[in-house]
Formats: structure tokens, sequence, C-alpha cells
């Protein structure tokens, strides 16, 4: 296993794709135990093939198609309109556009990229400084992967096997919620103290009828989290149609009632959704060999042990939990981290009573906080990129949104009481 080990964290450390990080270290065990090399092909077929993992590619496309088509920034429009026109707006314009842009993308990424590309030049243009304009939207996307749908919460119940998705949707609703409105509360602070510029329209008062036009134009993105959900806790559709269910409607909104992309357009669209999906399901392919491997030296096992021999306190077990996925998630992208610790740690969540739904809220939560961690956070290069700044810059201005988060994922692990009850009032 020694091999296996030193292989895995000199690739990584190197700075090779996780991608190959992973496949090479399940080559070498084969090679070493002198099994068949057919298992590796073999299982990362059987990695892929799920039904469910069908929702990653729909729910990617269904956000390029929103960005493309115009109904992102109608929704910006619209948050503008309701908080916009006060001390510090546009920040929360920002975090309420990520919670509602949430409800229909899953990704964090896409968020900060879509988000970002208006709010952050907006945010600087009316006198916000550029490493807190970057570091709300980069923050704020992150809410992207646990407001329903979230793709996190398909991978991982993909791994766990056998977990709800609509379980861990209806589960991250609060959460998702709980960091946005932490967030708002720090720019609330941030305004009070001065650090947020007054809005520049704040001695006009919006009439009637431009706030009903706004809202009027903004109607059709607002109700598509609300299909999907919807049709989810009604049971009319499943989490992986209802990602089917976001494609269509996102198209036929763009393409026949706002007008702003034509049937020339899709195929730019299309390659560029199909680029990110199929760089994501390379890492699920060959990290079912990897989790093969792991499974028959008794990894799950072992590290259970380990930290059962620490302590059998379960608060302070859990504790642990949660500081090894933020740790993972700092460094491993976050669909590798979620597939590789996943298969570890079930067994150790299991000793501790936790509910396979609690314990992928906070395995999710955990590393998606890895997005906005430096050195890694992707959030963070794609929004100092967009405001351009360093990394250090950003990097400052981020901490106290880390933190909050932070406590989101404290009170998700220790109160799941908090969470759960919708899971357990839709899905009896």
């Amino acid at each position: 296993m020694w091999p296996i080990i030193v292989t895995f964290i000199f690739t990584m450390l190197s700075g090779t794709p996780i991608v190959f990080v992973i496949g090479l270290a399940s080559l070498i065990y084969m090679l070493i135990s002198g099994l068949p090399l057919e298992l590796i092909p073999q299982r990362m077929f059987v990695g892929v093939d799920q039904f469910v993992l069908m929702a990653v590619p729909f729910f990617m496309l269904a956000g390029n198609i929103m960005n493309y088509g115009g109904l992102t920034k109608r929704l910006i429009k619209f948050c503008n309109v309701i908080i916009g026109n006060v001390r510090g707006g546009l920040a929360y314009v920002n975090i309420f556009a990520s919670m509602i842009f949430a409800g229909i993308t899953g990704s964090a990424t896409a968020d900060t990229s879509s988000i970002g590309s208006i709010l952050i030049p907006a945010m600087k243009e009316e006198g916000y400084s550029a490493d807190f304009s970057a570091a709300v939207t980069a923050a704020s996307s992150t809410i992207g992967g646990i407001i329903p749908p979230s793709i996190p919460f398909v991978i991982y119940a993909v791994t766990a096997g056998g977990v709800s998705v609509a379980g861990l949707f209806l589960g991250g609703i609060i959460p998702g919620i709980l960091i946005g409105l932490f967030q708002m509360a720090l720019v609330l602070f941030y305004s009070y103290k001065g650090k947020c510029p007054p809005a520049i329209n704040k001695s006009r008062r919006l009439s009637l009828k431009e706030i009903h036009s706004e809202c009027r134009d903004a109607i059709l993105a607002l109700i598509m989290p609300i299909i999907m959900i919807g049709g989810i806790l009604s049971g009319i559709f499943t989490p992986t149609e209802a990602s089917a269910v976001s494609c269509v409607y996102a198209l036929v909104v763009s393409l026949f009632v706002y007008k702003e992309i034509t049937i020339s357009d899709l195929p730019k669209i299309i390659l560029s959704s199909g680029l990110t999906t199929g760089a994501c399901f390379m890492i699920v392919a060959v990290a079912a060999p990897f989790g093969w491997v792991l499974s028959a030296e008794m990894v799950p096992q072992k590290m259970a042990n380990m930290i059962l021999s620490l302590t059998d306190n379960p608060n302070v077990i859990l504790l642990l939990i949660i500081m090894l996925l933020l740790f993972l998630g700092t460094f491993m992208e976050t669909i590798a981290a979620i597939i590789v610790i996943t298969p570890v740690l079930l067994p150790l969540a299991a000793n501790l009573g936790l509910n396979p739904i609690h314990f992928g809220l906070i395995v999710c939560i955990g590393i998606y906080i890895g997005l906005i961690t430096p050195p890694v956070g992707i959030c963070l290069y794609i929004a100092s990129t967009i405001a351009k700044i360093s990394l250090e810059e950003i990097s400052k201005a981020i901490i106290p949104f880390i933190l909050l988060s932070v406590l989101v994922l404290l009170i998700v692990a220790y109160f799941p009481s908090a969470v759960l009850f919708i899971p357990n009032l839709f899905l009896r």
C-alpha cells in the first residue's frame, strides 16, 4: 500500500492533474499485486454507468443556456430592484442572485463566472474595492453547490451507494440559506463600518411601473427552480429527470421568449458544456478503480480504527472528520475529493450513527468550502481573474467569508435536526 500512497502524494504535489494522480495510483497497485489490468477499464465503466450521473451534464448545460440566453442577467436585474437600492446594495444583489442561481445550475464555478462577469465590474464602477467585489462573488458562489440542485450531492449519492439524491437536495436548502444570510450579515457589518459605498441611485425611488417591468421580465427565470424542486417533491419526476426538464425549459425560454440565442448558437453551448462534463466524468471514471483498491486494502476500516484509537468521543471524532474534509477541500478538486474520501469515512460515520444524508451534507459542504480556500480554490482564481487582482489580494478578503461557511458547517454537523427536518417531512 505504501508505494500507492507515495505515488499519490508525490504526483499530486508535483502538480499532476488529479485524474492522472488517481489513475496512476490504481495502475501501480494492479502491477504490484499482479492483478489483470483489464480490471481498470471494467471498474471505470461501472463507475460511470449510473443513471443518476446523467443529471450532471444536464445541469451544466442548463447553466450555460441560461448564461447565453439572458436568464442570468434578468435574475441579477430582479435582485437589484429588490435589494440594490441601499448601502452595500450590489453586494447584497451578488449574494441574493447566487442563492437564486444555485437553484438552477448546481455549480459554484458556473455561478462565479456568470454572475461575476456581470457584477464584479459593476461593483468596481460603483466604488467597491476590487478585492471585496471578488471575495463576495467567490464566497456566494459556493451556495451553488449546496442549495438544490447540487452536482456534488449527485456525486456523493453515487459514491455512497443507495443514498437518496432527493433527500440530499432537500437537506441542502437550510445550509445554503444560512450561508447566504450570514454573508449578508457580514455585508451589513461592513456597511455600518463604511467599507461599502452607498447606492448610486439611492436618492431616486423606483416607480411601481419599473419594479413591475423588471419582475415581469425575470419571472420565467425565477420559476425555473420552483418547477424543478416542486416536481421532485411532488414525485412528478426524479432529480435526473428534473435536470433534463431544466435544460428544455431554459432552451425554450431563451429561444422563443427572450430570443437571445438562435439554433446556430447551440453547438458552442453544447461543446462548452460537454468539455466541462467530460473533465468531471473522467475523474468519476478513474476514481472507481481507485475506490476498489481502497476497499481491497481495507483502508476505510483501518482509517476508522485509527481515528477511534485516538478518541471515543463522538463530538471529537466528528470535529476530526470536519478538519480532514476542510484540508482535502483545500488541496484537491471537489469531485475527486468527494469520490476518494466518501468510501473511506462511511464506515466511521456508520459507527457514529450518522444518517447517510446528514453525513453527505457534512462531506459536500466541508469539501466545497475548499473552492474558496487558498491556494487551490478554483473560484478564487475565476473571481480574481475577472476582477484583475492577484490571488494574494482576494485571499485576504475572503477569510471572513470562509469562517462564516465553517460556522454553518459546524451547525450542520452538530445540530442535524436543523437541516434534516425538511427531508424527513417530505421523504417519509
